[in-house]
């Protein structure tokens, strides 16, 4: 997806707000997880956006997402953002974030995902990093199980 930066989009200074980067990600991490799933799906996590460049008005954003791990009923998109001085044809890296989605059905009750097959080495490479990223998230939630009161786990 590709769009340019706007004036409404930006502070005084011409900054574009790190708020309207993040809409445009979930949006295009959402289509990729629409286009995997062929369902509804609900952005249930974003694993910290990392802002590396500003973006200024004028510039043409463009936000690149990939599906990297589906799991039972949820899967991770991975998404990269960079922008474009359109004059110029200069084009820097701005962010990158990943996004985990649930799937539902027309009832919106959760529902399974197709599975996702690796067919090139960045692809596995995607999913090998997914997976640890996936771990880390699950013992992370038991942590904060464990450590909530009347819990009867930890």
């Amino acid at each position: 997806m590709s769009q340019v930066m706007l004036p409404e989009d930006a502070n005084a200074d011409a900054n574009v707000h790190g708020g309207t980067i993040m809409k445009f990600a979930d949006t295009a991490a959402a289509v990729a997880a629409i286009r995997h799933c062929r369902s509804r799906v609900v952005t249930a996590r974003v694993d910290g956006m990392d802002f590396v460049a500003p973006v200024y008005v004028g510039d043409l954003v463009h936000v690149m997402a990939s599906v990297n791990l589906a799991g039972k009923t949820s899967l991770e998109v991975g998404v990269r953002i960079e922008a474009e001085k359109i004059r110029l044809g200069e084009v820097r890296h701005v962010a990158s974030a990943y996004f985990v989605f649930v799937a539902l059905d027309d009832e919106g009750r959760v529902t399974t995902v197709p599975g996702l097959t690796p067919e090139t080495d960045e692809d596995r490479r995607r999913l090998i990093d997914a997976t640890h990223r996936q771990n880390a998230r699950q013992e992370a939630r038991r942590r904060a199980r464990a450590r909530t009161p009347g819990n009867e786990e930890g």
